[in-house]
């Protein structure tokens, strides 16, 4: 069942809410491909569903909020078997938010704001003034999560530092950061700029790189130092990523040295 609550747009400086609502999605619902003119914003109370952005494609449960910025294609669905249930709420807002959103948060705590925004029926001429203090109540819980979720890339980090001639991958990663895997790969490319996958390889194979030419180490060595004992792969891993074989590589310092 959809619930919609009426909220005049007052025009307010800042965060300016025009759209509030909640809803028991039927099994399978889907809403888009659409755009909308204003911010959006949906925390899932319950049940799970799918979030398509542009060519990303996320896996939804309880505890996080998609994000549709104005004017971004959006689609999303409601689970078969078990279809959410989410409080949205739409806003406009002056210059940047307080706070850079991905494409999906996590954010559990932001239940209790969410669901205190329903208190806005109880209100006709401040429904708007009440939303807009709730959302600045969720962007400073967010203001705080970011930290947070800093501090989970740095531990990632330091992990691919110090472990990336083990046996490691992106869900090793969450894991060690109590993360679900696609949020994790969506927070990381948002604090580093790219994937945690393209990350831990360029760190390879740079790894490789200076043991070979800083170093003195043979391909066999640099390749088993940083995680490949398949030789061959390692070879064209080598290459795709500098444009020359790690032989050729090792080469062509020897030349310049002479």
């Amino acid at each position: 069942m959809r619930h919609n609550q009426v909220v005049i747009d007052k025009g307010y400086a800042g965060l300016n809410p025009v759209n509030f609502g909640y809803e028991d999605c039927e099994k399978g619902y889907g809403f888009g491909p659409a755009v909308r003119m204003y911010w959006l914003l949906h925390f899932v109370e319950s049940g799970f569903g799918t979030f398509r952005i542009g060519d990303r494609s996320y896996q939804l449960k309880p505890g996080q909020i998609f994000v549709i910025p104005p004017y971004v294609e959006t689609y999303y669905e409601a689970d078969r078997e078990q279809p959410w249930q989410y409080i949205w709420i739409g806003f406009t807002a002056e210059g940047s938010l307080p706070v850079a959103l991905g494409d999906v948060v996590c954010c559990p705590e932001a239940l209790r704001i969410f669901q205190d925004m329903k208190r806005c029926s109880q209100y006709q001429n401040g429904r708007a003034a009440f939303l807009s203090a709730r959302l600045w109540e969720l962007f400073s819980l967010l203001l705080e999560s970011d930290k947070k979720e800093s501090d989970q890339v740095e531990m990632a980090l330091n992990c691919i530092h110090a472990e990336y001639m083990n046996e490691l991958s992106v869900q090793d990663l969450a894991d060690r950061v109590n993360l679900e895997r696609t949020y994790f790969s969506s927070l990381f490319k948002r604090k580093t700029g790219v994937s945690p996958g393209k990350y831990l390889f360029h760190y390879r194979m740079n790894m490789a790189a200076a043991l070979i030419a800083n170093q003195g180490k043979s391909i066999t060595t640099a390749a088993n130092s940083v995680g490949y004992t398949d030789i061959c792969n390692f070879s064209r891993m080598f290459k795709g990523h500098f444009g020359v074989s790690p032989r050729e590589y090792a080469r062509r310092l020897q030349t310049e040295k002479e």
